[in-house]
């Protein structure tokens, strides 16, 4: 069977037909702007408008990987039925296109059997860029359907580093999103472990590691971020730090120091060198593009726009970045830029999509962008092109700066 592994029938490596992909996929995600960009130092310009690019955004290596894969499949099993366990990726453009290719989205709760009640043994199934839990894998091992397996390669070095954690008996402590795929995937391979999401959680988990707080008060803020039997006493005594990778690098880094000191108050330098352990997980993408925004934010711009799915984690983080030093405008897709009277976007802490107004204003802008490592180039040429409109320009226009 080449590729595939006769035993669990799991492609790991793609479908041999790169070649043969490569055009639909520049028509679908390409983006012509974008490229004349690069050429050109990240700079544009028409008329009284200056666009300032950040030098890395858009799709990921993995993410690349991940949509290669699915179009791969389309195309090398053109009569089968294909299934994907849940969003590809955070972007809705994306996922939408691949429903397009006849791809089927599986509906129902995470890692529970009536999801994959549909699937049988002719059909192919799609594990998505954030991978899957060890018990939706076992699952969907019984259905003995084709599996084409995209999980990036920064999120399986998350999973080696917790899996190292759960053998040498330290409890996993997660930076991220208790109900983020990536996370549910990351902590069913970790034995113990507690997801904290942000700072404020892990002041809460350092204060109880010190020997302060109440033991139900502690157990019933975790409920939902822990492992079954979780006894805080027991396993906070070794600890191990890591990410979801998409989070945002520098609060990680803090969470793992913090963390560290409290274990050193606690039990003394010496002996928490045998009870702390850390890995820098954040993938090498995400923290290149937060890089990236923060040295076009020393720049200056008049305006941010950053452009991705809502619930891209990455694409939350470059926004929260921006939005600390200007006004920040977080969208899904071009189309939410209505006119430069309107604009529909998410902004930084809220769950829902709100609209501002008078948020383009007249006169000379320098307007900064940047995108998720979920969001193709062509959402980037079209958010870019929209706005030029906005002025009575189009892309024949821009020139290189």
């Amino acid at each position: 069977m080449g590729q595939v592994e006769a035993e669990s029938k799991i492609f790991r490596k793609g479908l041999g037909l790169k070649e043969e992909v490569r055009e639909p996929l520049r028509k679908d995600y390409k983006g012509l702007i974008v490229d004349f960009a690069r050429v050109h130092e990240f700079t544009l310009a028409a008329g009284e408008l200056t666009f300032r690019l950040a030098k890395e955004f858009g799709f990921c290596y993995g993410v690349d990987r991940a949509v290669e894969y699915a179009y791969e499949a389309r195309s090398r099993f053109p009569g089968k039925r294909i299934f994907i366990t849940g969003e590809i990726i955070h972007n809705p453009y994306v996922n939408r296109r691949l429903e397009e290719m006849g791809i089927e989205f599986l509906e129902g709760a995470y890692g529970t059997t009536e999801k994959f009640i549909p699937v049988i043994a002719d059909d192919v199934v799609l594990l998505p860029a954030f991978g899957v839990s060890t018990g939706e894998l076992d699952i969907l091992k019984e259905t003995q359907a084709l599996l084409v397996d995209t999980t990036c390669g920064s999120v399986m070095n998350v999973w080696k580093n917790v899996e190292r954690y759960a053998r040498t008996g330290f409890t996993s402590v997660v930076h991220g999103k208790y109900w983020h795929e990536e996370t549910k995937a990351t902590v069913s391979r970790s034995g113990h472990y507690l997801v904290v999401r942000d700072m404020e959680e892990t002041g809460v988990v350092c204060r109880y590691i010190e020997g302060q707080g109440g033991r139900e008060v502690f157990l019933a803020r975790f409920e939902k971020a822990m492992s079954p039997g979780f006894d805080p006493d027991h396993h906070l005594q070794r600890i191990g730090v890591a990410n979801q990778t998409t989070m945002l690098s520098s609060e990680s880094l803090a969470i793992a120091e913090a963390l560290r000191q409290a274990m050193v108050r606690r039990h003394g330098e010496r002996e928490a060198e045998a009870r702390f352990r850390s890995f820098d997980t954040i993938c090498s993408a995400t923290q290149e593009r937060q890089d990236a925004v923060l040295e076009l934010c020393e720049e200056g711009v008049d305006l941010m726009l950053v452009i991705g799915g809502y619930n891209s984690s990455n694409t939350t983080h470059l926004a929260e970045i921006c939005d600390q030093r200007f006004p920040t405008f977080h969208i899904s897709d071009s189309d939410r830029l209505v006119s430069p009277a309107l604009i529909r976007h998410k902004p930084i802490h809220s769950e829902e999509e709100t609209e501002s107004q008078d948020w383009f204003p007249p006169g000379p802008l320098k307007i900064g962008i940047t995108a998720g490592a979920s969001t193709p180039d062509v959402k980037v040429d079209e958010s870019i092109e929209r706005l030029l409109s906005f002025r009575n320009l189009s892309r024949s226009d821009l020139i290189g700066i």
